[in-house]
């Protein structure tokens, strides 16, 4: 038997099946960077956008597409991080997941490949170098060159890039064809040495290997490579260390098959694992190569297609390749045939290192062998050597060790176990137990750095046996050890003893452990306070809850009297606040309200905790003199106030905190506070409830807080408490309040600030009491009637006390704004005018508001006394515009030359002034307003007094288009006097163009064309600058057109310089079509005139004469498209013809076919095809030759080059009739379909057919097959309708057809001759079954028995019901599985459909059960005879019981008794009711006993009833039978003895078991003396009967002889037994006599055990170690 393939070979993914295009699958856009991710660059068509297929191969293969345009794009080896390229230079690195890009750049030349080289890093080749990207490394932006690209790589295509795992080598790998063969180029690079090496190979790759007594690893570079005389394999070594042996080049031969002459290598993989070399060529062989010999271990063929890319699988070790047809290959060595492969192909020796180095199962035996044989001849170290190689370590066994430890050691000579040990550290790690093998001589040798070392290099296996073994020697070392075995308890010990506490709840975290924490917690509390707390605090903030009970830790704090980490801990403990932490949080209290007061005053402070004791603890805090926490604390109102009224005089008093507290107690419970404190000691706290009334006054009451100072008269408080208040007070009483209490306080200038910025306080009550008051200062009083407006009460207080100097202060320095208001107040008191002079000369004019001065001197007729201090304000340099405004008023008044005045002066208010003219003089009052152009001022003041003229011109020197707007108006009553100024003075007095054209724009904007035009014409028609000016020509012609359209052919001829093009747009848009037409006469606009002819005027006559007296071509172009639109078709086509102007030839074939003008249309197309090549032309002048029949031409013309659409004409010419040409047509385009139509209608019927056959189309073969059909043409219609019939949407249509005409034999005939065909489906088979049922039922059963699988049954059904064909009808039933509707069918008509033997068939396959009870009726009224077969197959589902009632109803129940006694087994009632009715009719008694005793479901009183009345005696035998069975004892003896049936009494009366039954019936025995019976009871009855009843019995009737047997045998029994009670008697005191002796010699305690086991079995053992630092090792609950 030949050995199993060394290899696993499997198919992972078909690409096509992904939907990826088959042109996709290419070196260049398929790429395998990794065997976790395929990459695929497709595009389904040019018109499709291209996009990017990611393929997850560890993740069942799903697929990821992104719309993403690229040159070239590889995924990452294991993230979803793809690399783009795009025009050869643009890179791009994304990562999908996160949805973000991570790098790019632009490269300064392309990048003919690119490869992922590392899990970060790219490799970039381009045509001068070699790069590398770290893309994951935020500090490298762009690209780092390594080496350049070697000439030997020029004209290759690069295809492969790879790099040693240190990346210290590189190998780029390219190919070209050179010679008729692919020839390969690698370019070798070596980073440390900076230097390259031209290498000829197709592929190469790097690896290691492990030699035989080398201490690491063996750097290897293998490549491949197929010259034209033969194909290689190198391995060579790189770096070669100095310690290792040298590993000798290996090349060795490739094999190609002869037929593979072009095959060459194209991948190169190591598989570290296994120490083998995967090598592919394209053409799809696999070669494997053991990379330490370069033995070549397995070839075949894994591909018939050629392989492009391929790259390693890290899971198995293998490769994974993709070929052209898109076949995702896997190949891997197999781990449990290649051993054995090996062996048989290649020997042991490459068997036992290919399984040493894998670990391969296959070669045990052999290394078994051998190590024993080294054993035995003495090569210990050959045998250690093989026992550490040995696969999966199957011979490093502790008896392999107990073996060398055996052995004696030689002098001077390390042991063989220690030697065994150094092997094993070489090839690896050991396992737990060659450790502890291992470090008890270590140790002991006390060299526990060796350990240390080898235990940082993981060389060992820990375990708890190790760590106790080391822990005498090395504390730290064995809590490593226990760590990496994972000890907990000894781990937890190993930190408390190193002190470590901080790592030992990580760790039980870490490792789900729970030590006695409170145990460990005293041990630490005991060695390290502090450490301790740091503990406890871990302990009871662990994430799961606390570990700890918080008082059991607070007990072990204070029972060392560890007040301070107490605390500590309670406040870390208790920082959630919990509710049920508030004994807690008392007891931290308590404990440093007695120890440390101010630690307990910080942290009630801190206001950490809320749920402690408040009582007691404020009690302690007012012991503890923290007066200001027992507040806080106190709710009883009595202790608050106990404490408040004292609390300033303690020592660090805290205001702010009080007035804080304050704000917590209620509204009165504060009042009473205050009025305590204020009794209590008012010197004291005065200052105190002065800030607390402040504070809180807004929700105390301000009202009620002022009774309470004014209680105690505290005249300061209140002012103070007023003062802090007053600023935000709205209450005017508390202003009042304030104002009242400073004036006592003597505060004149707090008043006088209250009165100037208070707004609150109620003016007339304070200005009231300021008077009362008579204050030394009037200078309050001054300021509340200055801000609330009492001056003149002001001025007549003063004046009235004389007080003519306080005047003057108010008026200079409080408020000199109100000296008019001073002044009118004085001139109302009739005060002297040199007092009121000399008071003005004291005041500064410019504080002064002139206006209202003027206002107040002026409303009393004194202005005149201001005239001093107005010249003097000037003088003094005041410009105010009010003392201007004055002046002028003071010099029209006296006309003190108003008018030079008012012209010169340019600092008066020009509206105020004007308006103060008006009624005095209105000439003043226009200069006033036209020099501040106070336009409607002006137009008012003009109007009024008839001054249109000045009006006039003012417009149109203001040049302002509102105010031209506003004069214009149609509401004005004054438009047209001034509309006159202006037309006859202001305007040609004007020489400004700008402000004549503003009102010619105005007037035009106004909507006055009259005024306009005669604007216009008085400055365009007469002389005068603006005759020219080409917009007022324009804009005259514009609103003549539009006003006065006699006017505008006039001046045509009249101007020259207007423009033309608009003004005729405008003519024609208001119907001035002539003048229109005139002005592009004018200006010589040929196109343009007769257009307007055309389309306005509408003259096609005056266009054609207008056209021939021009005669140019766009003129006649325009007179033909006018003819054409008004139907003049022949004279538009001559047109056309003399304008040579095809352009318009859509609409001239248009109306030229509507109008019937083919022949003129002919010409007209001619003449267009000398310049257009259109498809229109050529399809109209086609279509007129159809038309025109002249059928040569059109052959001629269609033979001809032409665009005609030939195909649109021939349907045209077809639906017009004109089939001769349609057939033209339709000949000259091959259109065979179409053709065959035409050629129907030209009844050519033969030529139709062989057009169809040649269109093979389903619309041409229905149309030619009706043309057939309706002429009868049967022949050729069959061969139209055998290829309508296969198409199923068509069979339909065509029956109609036939059976619409009456032809059904040739419907039959047709469909009979398609069923042959190919395609016949299950629609012909249906139909012509339908028509047999039609016209030929007789045929019908013989196409349903041949077909009925191939046709649609549900249809058959329905046309079977339509023609009454039952026997049919029941066959489609049957087959359709209708089994229901069949026997229904053969039920409804069972003369000629039913047959007994197909109709069990049916019924028994029927879902309704209720068709079996038709079934049955069916059969009773018309075969009887057959009922019982019927009921026989139809037994497993009928209801039994409603059979038997409808037999019991009609009375035929001895018909089915077969069926009864077939079914009886069933023991169902009814049916055992029917059979016993049966069998007592027919007196049956032996058939009735057996139903009787066999089935027991009846009713057994009843049936026994009626059988004891019975004649015969069997009958009542059963009855009597009966009742025994139902315990009816005396009814069942009673029938028996009447009957004389002396057993079956005896018998009942034996079954019954009842005494008193039994001595009746032997008392009935002996009353007729009947001793036989007698004695047959005595035996009978023998255990039921009692011996006296039976001796008295005997002795009264003389019956001792026939009792005598009966009392023999009981006396006998009795003896028996009495014998047998004694023995067994005697037996059981013999065992009590035993277990007494027993019980006498058993100890009382502990009987049985040894002292040695009479321990307790639970025990702990004691501990491994001595306790050290008075700390033991936790308990686990396992014994340890």
């Amino acid at each position: 038997m030949a050995p199993a393939l060394p290899i696993k070979f499997q198919e992972l993914l078909q690409l096509s099946s992904l939907g990826v295009n088959q042109t996709a699958i290419t070196f260049n856009t398929c790429t395998l960077e990794s065997d976790s991710f395929i990459c695929i660059r497709d595009k389904k068509d040019e018109a499709s956008s291209p996009e990017v297929l990611i393929v997850d191969l560890k993740n069942g293969n799903n697929v990821i597409r992104r719309p993403i345009k690229a040159d070239s794009a590889i995924m990452h080896w294991s993230r979803q991080v793809i690399a783009l390229k795009a025009q050869s230079r643009m890179l791009q690195i994304f990562d999908l997941e996160q949805k973000q890009k991570l790098k790019s750049t632009t490269m300064g030349e392309d990048v003919s490949f690119w490869k992922w080289v590392s899990e970060t890093t790219l490799g970039l080749v381009t045509d001068s170098a070699i790069y590398h990207w770290d893309v994951f490394d935020p500090a490298q932006a762009a690209p780092v060159k390594v080496f350049d690209r070697g000439p030997s790589l020029q004209n290759n295509q690069i295809i492969n890039y790879r790099t040693s795992a240190d990346g210290k080598w590189m190998v780029v790998v390219g190919i070209s064809q050179q010679q008729g063969r692919v020839v390969g180029a690698m370019q070798l690079y070596s980073k440390d040495r900076g230097i390259s090496q031209a290498i000829e190979g197709h592929a190469a790759a790097f690896g290691t290997v492990r030699l035989d007594g080398a201490p690491e690893d063996t750097k290897l570079f293998t490549f491949a490579v197929r010259t034209a005389v033969g194909a290689k394999l190198h391995i060579v070594e790189v770096d070669h260390p100095e310690t290792n042996p040298v590993f000798a080049k290996k090349a060795v031969d490739v094999f190609f098959p002869p037929e593979a002459s072009n095959d060459f290598p194209v991948a190169l993989q190591v598989s570290q694992k296994y120490g083998v070399i995967y090598l592919i060529t394209k053409y799809g062989f696999i070669h494997l190569y053991d990379l330490e010999t370069a033995t070549c271990i397995f070839m075949n063929r894994i591909s018939g297609e050629t392989i492009f890319t391929a790259c390693g699988d890290k899971e198995s070790s293998g490769v994974i390749g993709i070929n052209r047809k898109g076949q995702v290959l896997f190949v891997s060595a197999d781990e449990n045939t290649i051993v054995p492969y090996v062996l048989e192909s290649h020997g042991t020796e490459l068997a036992l290192k290919l399984a040493s180095r894998a670990g391969l199962p296959g070669a045990d035996n052999l290394y078994q062998q051998r190590f024993e044989q080294l054993f035995s001849s003495g090569s210990y170290q050959e045998a250690a050597k093989v026992a550490a190689n040995s696969p999966r370590g199957f011979l490093r066994t502790p008896q392999t060790i107990e073996r060398f430890k055996r052995l004696p050691q030689q002098p001077g000579q390390m042991s063989h176990i220690l030697q065994y040990f150094g092997m094993l550290l070489d090839k690896g790690s050991l396992n737990q137990h060659e450790t502890i093998e291992l470090a008890q001589p270590v140790l002991a040798q006390n060299r526990k750095q060796l350990l240390q070392k080898w235990l940082s290099e993981n060389k060992l296996e820990c375990s708890e046996q190790l760590g106790d073994m080391v822990r005498p020697h090395d504390m730290s070392m064995a809590l490593a050890i226990y760590l990496k075995a994972n000890v907990p308890h000894k781990v937890v010990a190993g930190f408390a003893e190193t002190s470590q506490f901080d790592k030992i709840l990580p760790y039980c975290s870490q490792v789900n452990y729970q030590p006695d924490f409170v145990q460990l917690l005293q041990h630490i509390v005991r060695v390290n306070p502090e450490k301790g707390a740091e503990f406890a605090t871990s302990l009871a903030n662990h994430e799961g809850g606390s570990l700890v009970d918080l008082e059991r830790v607070v007990d072990i704090f204070q029972s060392q009297g560890m007040v301070q980490q107490a605390t500590a801990f309670l406040l870390d403990a208790l920082k959630d606040n919990k509710p049920e932490q508030g004994h807690l949080q008392t007891r931290l209290l308590e404990m440093n309200l007695i120890n440390a007061p101010q630690v307990a005053d910080a942290i009630l402070g801190n206001d950490m905790f809320s749920y402690f004791d408040k009582a007691r603890i404020a009690s302690l805090c007012e012991q503890a003199g923290l007066l200001q926490k027992a507040l806080d604390l106190y709710e009883d109102p009595a202790a608050v106030k106990r404490v408040v009224v004292n609390i300033a005089g303690a020592p660090n008093f805290n205001p702010d905190w009080l007035i804080e507290y304050f704000g917590r107690l209620s509204v009165e419970q504060s009042v009473e506070c205050l009025d305590a404190m204020m009794k209590h000691n008012i010197r004291q706290n005065l200052q105190s409830v002065v800030q607390i009334a402040t504070k809180y006054a807004e929700l105390l009451n301000a009202q009620r807080l002022i009774d309470l100072f004014e209680k105690y008269k505290t005249a300061e408080g209140l002012y103070y408490f007023l003062g802090s208040i007053v600023n935000v007070s709205e209450d005017s009483e508390v202003v009042f309040k304030y104002i009242e209490a400073a004036t006592k306080m003597g505060q004149i200038r707090e008043v006088e600030r209250i009165c100037r910025d208070n707004s609150v306080y109620n003016p007339e009550k304070v200005k009231n009491f300021l008077k009362e008051a008579k204050l030394s200062e009037m200078l309050p009083l001054m300021v509340v009637c200055d801000r609330f407006n009492f001056v003149h009460d002001l001025v007549l207080y003063l004046y009235q006390h004389q007080q003519f100097k306080s005047i003057e202060v108010y008026v200079q320095q409080v408020n000199p704004s109100r000296t008019p208001g001073v002044i009118g107040g004085l001139l109302d008191v009739d005060c002297d005018e040199n007092i009121i002079k000399g008071l003005l000369a004291t005041v500064n004019p410019v504080s002064i508001p002139i206006d209202e001065l003027v206002q107040e001197v002026e409303t009393r007729n004194r202005l005149k006394l201001l005239l001093p201090f107005l010249e003097a304000t000037l003088a003094a340099g005041n410009q105010q515009q009010a003392v201007y405004n004055a002046l002028a008023k003071i010099y029209i008044d006296s006309n003190n030359n108003p008018e030079r005045f008012l012209k010169e002066n340019d600092q008066y208010d020009t509206l105020t002034v004007g308006k103060y003219c008006e009624k005095r003089d209105p000439n003043l009052a226009y200069i006033a307003y036209r020099k501040g152009q106070n336009d409607l001022e002006l137009v008012n003041i003009t109007n009024e007094n008839s001054m249109y003229k000045a009006q006039a011109r003012y417009l149109l020197e203001r040049a302002d288009r509102e105010l031209w707007m506003f004069v214009l108006s149609e509401n004005n009553l004054h438009r047209r006097s001034v509309v006159d100024q202006v037309i006859s003075t202001a305007v040609p007095e004007s020489t400004d163009p700008a402000k004549v054209s503003e009102a010619v724009s105005c007037f035009l904007n106004a909507d006055l064309p009259a005024e306009l035009i005669e604007l216009l014409e008085k400055i365009v028609l007469e002389p005068s600058p603006f005759s020219d000016n080409q917009n007022l020509q324009n804009l005259l012609m514009f609103t003549a057109a539009k006003a006065d359209k006699a006017r505008v052919m006039d001046y045509i001829h009249q101007l020259d310089n207007f423009a033309a093009d608009e003004i005729a747009n405008v003519c024609i848009e208001v119907g001035l079509h002539e003048e229109a037409f005139e002005v592009y006469k004018k200006i010589d606009n040929k196109e343009a005139a007769v257009n307007v002819l055309v389309e306005h005027v509408v003259s096609i006559d005056r266009a054609q004469a207008y056209a021939e007296e021009v005669d140019i071509p766009q003129v006649w172009s325009k007179v033909a498209k006018a003819q054409l639109d008004g139907l003049r078709v022949s004279d538009s086509i001559d047109s056309y013809i003399k304008a040579e102007d095809p352009k318009n030839y859509e609409e001239v074939i248009e109306v030229a076919v509507a109008a019937g003008k083919n022949e003129e249309l002919i010409k007209y197309l001619r003449m267009a095809r000398k310049t257009l090549r259109e498809t229109a032309i050529d399809t109209a002048l086609a279509f007129c030759y159809a038309r025109l029949d002249q059928l040569a031409e059109l052959e001629d013309f269609l033979r001809a080059t032409n665009v005609a659409n030939v195909e649109d004409s021939g349907d045209k010419a077809y639906s017009e009739g004109l089939f001769e040409a349609a057939k033209i047509f339709y000949t000259s385009i091959s259109n065979w379909a179409k053709l065959a139509t035409t050629l129907v209608h030209l009844a050519d019927y033969q030529a139709a057919v062989d057009c169809a056959r040649k269109a093979n189309n389903i619309k041409v073969w229905k149309e030619v097959h009706e043309a057939c059909v309706g002429k009868k043409e049967f022949r050729l219609a069959q061969i139209c309708g055998l290829n309508l019939i296969v198409d199923a949407e068509q069979l339909q249509a065509l029956v109609k057809q036939y059976e619409r005409e009456g032809y059904f034999d040739e419907l039959i005939n047709l469909l009979e001759q398609g069923l042959g065909l190919e395609r016949a489906h299950m629609g012909m088979f249906t139909e012509l079954g339908i028509a047999l049922s039609k016209y030929h039922p007789e045929r019908l059963m013989e196409h349903l028995k041949l077909f009925w699988s191939r046709m649609n049954l549900p249809k058959m059904i329905r046309a079977c019901e339509e023609a009454n064909l039952w026997p049919e009808l029941v066959f489609c039933y049957y087959h359709y599985d209708e089994f229901d509707n069949a026997a229904l069918a053969v039920m409804e008509r069972p003369e000629n459909s039913w047959e007994h033997q197909q109709f069990k068939e049916i019924t028994v396959k029927v879902a309704n059960l209720e068709i079996y009870y038709k079934a049955i009726n069916f059969y009773l009224e018309q075969h009887p005879s057959l009922l019982t077969d019927l009921l026989q197959v139809l037994t497993p589902r009928i209801d039994v019981n409603r059979v038997v009632r409808m037999f019991q109803k009609s009375d035929n129940l001895p018909l089915i008794k077969p069926f009864l006694l077939n079914v009886q087994s069933q023991n169902k009632r009814t049916v055992n009711d029917a059979i016993n009715d049966l069998l007592i009719e027919e007196e049956d008694y032996k058939t009735l006993r057996d139903s009787v005793e066999n089935y027991d479901n009846y009713d057994p009183v009843d049936l026994a009833g009626r059988l004891e009345k019975h004649d015969l005696v069997f009958f009542r035998q059963i009855a009597a039978n009966i009742y025994r069975k139902n315990k009816r004892w005396e009814k069942s003896i009673n029938l028996s003895k009447q009957d004389k049936l002396w057993k079956d009494a005896i018998e009942t009366a034996a079954i019954s078991g009842k005494s008193d039954v039994v001595e009746e019936l032997l008392r009935y025995f002996v009353d007729i003396g009947n001793r036989e019976c007698y004695v047959g009871m005595l035996y009978a009855c023998y255990d039921l009967i009692r011996p006296d009843i039976v001796l008295e019995l005997s002795w009264r009737n003389g019956l001792n002889d026939f009792t005598m047997p009966y009392m023999i045998n009981l006396l006998c029994q009795q003896t028996k037994e009495l014998a047998a009670l004694k023995a067994d008697n005697e037996v059981r005191k013999a065992k009590e006599k035993e277990q007494e002796k027993v019980e006498d010699n058993t100890p009382i305690l502990g009987g049985n055990r040894l002292m040695i086991t009479a321990g307790p079995a639970g025990g702990s053992s004691s501990a491994p170690y001595m306790q050290t630092n008075g700390f033991a090792p936790q308990p686990t609950g396992f014994g340890f």
